[in-house]
């Protein structure tokens, strides 16, 4: 019986504490939106291209092609794999 009374006792105070925090944070005004980003700050995200030789991923503008269409992560590599 004793450990039941403290039990509730417990539950009532959890309860309690939850209700005021929720309150608390209810009438808290949100914080301002921040500013954009500035245009060009962040570039889009872009496709990645495994390296043909190595295995390396690289952004597919930085990949160095083959006459196959493979793409390499430099033109050692392609030289590489054709011989």
């Amino acid at each position: 019986m004793k450990y039941l009374l403290v039990l509730a006792v417990i539950l009532v105070a959890v309860w309690l504490w939850r209700k005021a925090r929720r309150e608390e944070l209810q009438s808290r005004t949100p914080p301002p939106p921040s500013p954009p980003p500035a245009p060009g700050a962040i570039a889009p995200p872009q496709a990645m291209l495994r390296c043909a030789h190595c295995g390396l991923h690289l952004p597919a503008a930085d990949a160095v092609r083959g006459t196959d269409g493979a793409a390499y992560c430099s033109t050692a590599h392609r030289q590489a794999a054709t011989h």
